[in-house]
């Protein structure tokens, strides 16, 4: 769905300014597309509104484009919506809103961080029906003209085998779950809560507010010698390395789900701490 977004709706002459640290599908998308692309300093409005400001001196007449995800999948941090969408609306911008990770865990019915922003002419966002959806594909929400330049002129939705009409089914239902049951929510974020406390206490990293929680550890070898403790220990806990994340920022990646409790979390942060510890006292 990224991809097909970004590779249709930007024209050429105009200027997506993403987040720099935005999905690589976003990236692809990007590229196949018509319109000039630049990278703003990761959640700072500001530098999106310089390089908007910057373009539009340059000769830019086009339309700008605000492309970013409301909820980032490595650090669990969230964009600056509201700063963004003021931006948008001073600078005739299009703002877009990538809720994967959002989507089912915040937002009135699960429908994520921008829920408030629905309905605005200027705001685009996108949806996956996987993860907290449990499916597949993706849903984009979107003003009905784009919706059906989308449908018209959309190749990866064009020339794409279409969806199973079982698939829908399970897609709708996911939906009428989020909507009528606000109590999975409050339990996830009470275990996301509950596991960035952990992590705080025991001295691995602050708490990411979101259900997401990562477990910065820097080196390469490092990070993967802890994951493979936990791993042995029967916690699917992975490494991420470079090229997902900065050299020097490999980490663990922690997704709470609905799945575990708050005892498996505490044995999962104690087994992190008891391998941080062994490990580094082996390399001294």
């Amino acid at each position: 769905a990224n991809f097909a977004l970004f590779s249709t709706l930007p024209q050429r002459g105009d200027l997506v300014i993403h987040d720099a640290l935005i999905h690589a599908s976003a990236h692809d998308g990007m590229r196949a597309g018509r319109a000039d692309r630049a990278a703003a300093a990761h959640n700072n409005p500001q530098a999106f509104e310089d390089a908007i400001v910057a373009w539009r001196r340059g000769g830019g007449r086009g339309a700008p484009w605000i492309a970013v995800e409301s909820l980032y999948s490595m650090d669990g941090d969230r964009a600056p919506l509201d700063d963004l969408a003021e931006i948008a609306d001073r600078h005739g911008a299009y703002l877009v809103v990538d809720e994967a990770h959002a989507t089912g865990v915040f937002g009135a019915g699960g429908r994520g961080l921008a829920a408030h922003l629905d309905g605005r002419p200027n705001v685009i966002t996108l949806h996956t029906c996987g993860k907290a959806m449990g499916a597949s594909g993706a849903l984009l929400c979107l003003p009905a003209a784009m919706a059906d330049f989308m449908v018209n002129r959309g190749r990866p939705f064009i020339y794409a085998t279409a969806p199973s009409p079982l698939l829908a089914a399970v897609c709708r239902a996911a939906l009428q779950i989020l909507a009528e049951a606000p109590e999975r929510r409050e339990r996830l974020q009470t275990l996301a809560r509950h596991a960035g406390q952990g992590l705080a206490a025991r001295g691995l990293g602050a708490d990411s507010g979101s259900q997401i929680q990562p477990v910065i550890l820097g080196g390469a070898e490092r990070t993967m010698a802890v994951a493979g403790a936990l791993q042995s220990q029967g916690f699917d806990i992975r490494g991420i390395r470079p090229p997902t994340v900065p050299e020097g920022t490999c980490r663990l990646r922690l997704a709470i789900t609905l799945h575990v409790t708050e005892a498996q979390i505490d044995a999962a942060l104690d087994g992190i701490a008891e391998a941080v510890r062994r490990i580094d006292g082996a390399g001294a």
